[in-house]
């Protein structure tokens, strides 16, 4: 742990540029979310280094920044946490948004915001050492954590890129930034406190899977909570590995399945076919066209095979969570409301948790 004086120091945008520039020199295929950890400081303050550099402070008008994003075409949105990352290239189209949040439904981009985890946005251009420049808009959490990126492509409109940073520029482009630690998840409360009936009771009685998380907070419990808590046809803990070999099972079926990710203030979604999985090290990757996913194994403490009531019948998922509780991601077989489930996704699930049905 650094000592108060050298965090300090550290966090001078002066000094901070300087050990920057070394440490990306002594570790240069080193991402700058891990190199942030190392040096003891935010992401989002190693990218202020460069401010008047190649980066652009922007002014925090999220939505009316978000509803410009189809003039640069087709690129890719990148939404991660602390142990998955989901990659998705398409175009943000189908915007529907308040200054709270709200959805991007495109077919291919299909994003929930949540603006009250925004804090600092920044455009980027970056010199790629194989020639060129890299692009991208990249958005941070009031302590510093990313919550959303997009990169262009080749293929995007680099004129409208520009013009957008033109049009959003804040007027202060002073390198120094605030960063402030975020709220802890509220602790759940003791398992005895919880109306365990109610729970089951309420929990057969959805219509719709967006219910459910209001259905935990109106009962106050957790949600890992609640899966400990419901009998075993509801939701019971299964193998750690189970949610890898589902990604598996499903590109050897040609299944579409849909991968939700989110960070703070993103849940991307992917719906639709993975096709190339393949392991590395810890990390378990699909590599397809279009679609990225990164799931880091060993960061995972908890799956679990999760039933919810619908009025189109019983939707079936794959959950998986940190040590702290955390949503790492969460799969279902591909469906839209006012369909059923395709028999085949349940099916597939529960070979993956190693289950004879």
């Amino acid at each position: 742990m650094l000592d108060d004086a050298t965090a300090v120091e550290r966090r001078d945008p002066r000094s901070l540029k300087a050990i920057w520039a070394e440490h990306k020199a002594a570790n240069p295929k080193q991402r700058i979310r891990d190199a942030a950890a190392v040096l003891g400081v935010s992401e989002a303050e190693l990218v202020a280094t460069d401010l008047g550099a190649g980066t652009t402070r922007l002014q925090p008008r999220w939505k009316a920044l978000i509803e410009a994003m189809p003039a640069l075409g087709r690129v890719m949105a990148l939404t991660r946490n602390e142990y998955c990352v989901h990659e998705k290239v398409g175009r943000y189209d189908q915007i529907h948004l308040n200054d709270q949040g709200g959805v991007i439904l495109d077919p291919e981009i299909d994003l929930r915001l949540f603006f009250g985890h925004w804090q600092h946005g920044f455009a980027v251009t970056e010199a790629l050492e194989a020639g060129g420049q890299r692009h991208s808009l990249q958005f941070f959490d009031r302590d510093g954590l990313a919550v959303h990126k997009i990169y262009l492509k080749p293929e995007s409109d680099v004129a409208a890129f520009q013009a957008l940073v033109a049009d959003f520029k804040a007027e202060d482009q002073c390198a120094a930034i605030t960063v402030t630690p975020v709220d802890p998840p509220a602790s759940d409360r003791p398992d005895a406190e919880i109306d365990v009936a109610a729970l089951d009771t309420r929990w057969r009685a959805l219509q719709d899977t967006h219910d459910f998380f209001g259905m935990l907070r109106e009962l106050k419990v957790g949600r890992v909570q609640s899966f400990r808590l419901v009998p075993d046809d509801l939701a019971r803990p299964v193998d750690n590995g189970a949610f890898s070999r589902g990604l598996e099972l499903a590109a050897e079926a040609g299944l579409p399945v849909m991968i939700f990710v989110g960070s703070p203030g993103v849940i991307q979604i992917h719906t639709g076919p993975v096709t190339t999985v393949k392991r590395l090290g810890p990390w378990q990757n699909v590599l397809d066209d279009g679609f990225n996913l990164h799931l880091r194994e060993d960061g995972i403490e908890s799956c679990w095979l999760v039933r919810k009531p619908t009025k189109d019948g019983i939707v079936t998922s794959l959950e998986i969570f940190d040590a702290a509780g955390q949503q790492i991601a969460w799969m279902f077989g591909k469906r839209k409301p006012g369909q059923a489930e395709d028999s085949v996704w349940p099916a597939l699930a529960l070979r993956a948790v190693g289950a004879a049905g």
